[in-house]
């Protein structure tokens, strides 16, 4: 992560690490619709400019960094991390163990998927 940050392309870009502990990693992982609730370590990549020229540098530089980093992460995703193209395919990872039970809501209370502008569970109904 260090030698990865150290060649940022732009100085609007952010590499983030914190820690997800206290009262969030006290409450049952089964509470609420969060489901990452253990004590850890969490990272953002994020990649921001403004010249659209620069545009394919930018998206290979974070590319090659997730790439980098990926075997060292749990699998877990915070929800809010995930852009639009990870929202249809690691939106498990993002409710881990309560995904199954948000299907069943969204089937009961949502069945024609009205509220999908979001990193969206979408009806199996």
């Amino acid at each position: 992560m260090i030698a990865r940050s150290a060649k940022l392309l732009s100085p609007m870009s952010n590499v983030l690490f914190f820690h997800l502990h206290g009262a969030a990693s006290r409450v049952d992982p089964n509470a609420t619709a969060f489901g990452a609730r253990d004590d850890q370590w969490d990272y953002d990549v994020i990649s921001q400019w403004t010249d659209v020229a620069e545009s394919a540098g930018h998206i290979q530089w974070t590319r090659e960094f997730w790439t980098a980093v990926e075997p060292f992460a749990s699998g877990q995703v915070y929800v809010n991390h995930l852009d639009a193209e990870e929202g249809t395919t690691r939106i498990r990872a993002a409710y881990s163990r309560n995904y199954e039970r948000l299907v069943a809501l969204k089937n009961k209370f949502d069945p024609t998927n009205l509220f999908r502008m979001n990193q969206n569970i979408r009806p199996t109904v």
